[in-house]
Order: structure tokens, then C-alpha cells, then sequence
């Protein structure tokens, strides 16, 4: 596999796809190197990526904050050498119809999910450039695929880095850099535990999570398999969703 080998830098990486994501490439021999705010988390991740004979490396990332994104790639760097990919992971939901006019939500979302995807392409991009190669997958979902009420502005977050990353996509056509959207659909993670402020409908929305979800390995998978692919070969979208999704 081409995997083996690869630095792989995660943000979100202390839960969730993240998480599930580091493991399954530390797997396969990558290198890997998590950022998320909460360190304690990615302390426990790294020595058990450590303990089964993988490699890691781990520090304080809030996407929000370019010079954080710049360190996790400068440790990437500094302890492997290089980066080869950038997983964009980190991400928020506020779930909320556009009359209840969620603005501190509404901005929390384009801070996370729309600016820090592009504060990781700020820090990754000169590196890639420098290497000759490099590839950006970033998740980002299937609500930007069938838009449902109480989620456009998730869903317009999601979007709008869609369009970005096709568009580096046209900007990068020499074969050094490749750009990957990943879009899951029903996933158990804790991506709904701060999305709803009504108890009753955040514990509905957890119910509906645990009823249907998939586990966030089948999402790592597919990050591993558009990793895996040969240089000349880049998989723009691939969406991963349970099979009773509707």
C-alpha cells in the first residue's frame, strides 16, 4: 500500500472520525500527526497508537487559529520530514431553523468549518509546493448533498469549502497536489451532542445517531482508500453514508 510510509497530518483527531482515522492509518504504516483542543484526549491516542507499534505525534489545534494549524504541520516536518496529507476533519454543527436566527451558531460554523479548512490549506499549501506533491482530503458531509431544513447553514459551510477545494482543484493541475472531499452521512459521533439546544430534540437527534449511524472506521476506510491511490490518480467526492439512509 501506498499508505506506508506517508505523513499524515488529522485535525478533529480526539474523537470521532478523527480518531478512527489515525488508528486505521497508523495501521498501516503512516505517520501520524493529530491536532484537536483537547490534548488529554490526544495524549491517550498517541500512546496507543504507540503501544501496538505505530507512530504519532500529537498538539493543541483550534482550526480557528492560523499559527496552530501552522504548528501541527511544522511538527509534521520537524519530526517526519514532511507532510503528505492533511485530513481537514474539525468541524461543528448548530442545528437550528434560519428564523431562530442563530447568529453566534452561524458564525461558529464558518469559523470551524469553512475558515479552518482554509487556514489548513494556508499552512499546508507552501509545503506541498515545496515537496512536489501533496494531497488535501477534507470531510465534509452529505448535508451539503440534500439540503433539509434546520441545517442550511451547516450545509452552506460545507458547500462552500466544496467549491474551494474544486476550485485548487483547477488552480493545481501539474500532479503535485490532489484535493479530496469526503462526505459522510450518519455517523456516531459526538458531532450532535452540541448541535441542538432543546434537550428534547438533541436527545431525538442522539436517538436517531445511534439508530442509524455507522461507525466512523467505515469513514476512515475510505480516507485510507483515496490516500491509497497512485499519484496520477485523484478521487475528487466520495460520499459514505449507511445503506438505510434516505
Amino acid at each position: 500500500m501506498t499508505i506506508h510510509g506517508k505523513v499524515v497530518a488529522i485535525t478533529g483527531a480526539s474523537s470521532g472520525i478523527g480518531a478512527a482515522t489515525a488508528r486505521h492509518l497508523a495501521s498501516l504504516g503512516a505517520s501520524v500527526v493529530l491536532g484537536a483542543r483537547r490534548t488529554d484526549r490526544l495524549d491517550r491516542l498517541v500512546a496507543e497508537i504507540e503501544s501496538t507499534g505505530g507512530t504519532a505525534a500529537a498538539t493543541r489545534v483550534d482550526v480557528t487559529t492560523p499559527e496552530d494549524l501552522q504548528s501541527l504541520v511544522a511538527l509534521a516536518v520537524e519530526r517526519f520530514g514532511r507532510l503528505d496529507v492533511l485530513v481537514g476533519n474539525a468541524g461543528v454543527s448548530r442545528i437550528s431553523l434560519m428564523a431562530d436566527l442563530d447568529v453566534e451558531g452561524w458564525s461558529a460554523m464558518v469559523d470551524v468549518n469553512l475558515k479552518g479548512i482554509l487556514h489548513g490549506i494556508a499552512a499546508a499549501l507552501p509545503v506541498f509546493n515545496r515537496q512536489g506533491s501533496g494531497h488535501l482530503v477534507t470531510v465534509v458531509s452529505t448535508s451539503g448533498l440534500k439540503i433539509v431544513p434546520t441545517q442550511a447553514v451547516y450545509a452552506g459551510t460545507k458547500n462552500a469549502v466544496r467549491t474551494l477545494l474544486e476550485g485548487l482543484r483547477q488552480e493545481s493541475t501539474t500532479g503535485a497536489l490532489r484535493t479530496t472531499s469526503i462526505s459522510p452521512g450518519y455517523v456516531k459521533t459526538e458531532l450532535i451532542d452540541n448541535a441542538v439546544d432543546d434537550p428534547a430534540v438533541r436527545e431525538q437527534a442522539r436517538q436517531n445517531m445511534s439508530d442509524l449511524g455507522i461507525d466512523p472506521v467505515a469513514v476512515a476506510r475510505a480516507i485510507a482508500f483515496v490516500i491509497d491511490q497512485p499519484d496520477d490518480v485523484e478521487i475528487g467526492d466520495l460520499t459514505i453514508r449507511p445503506t438505510r439512509q434516505g
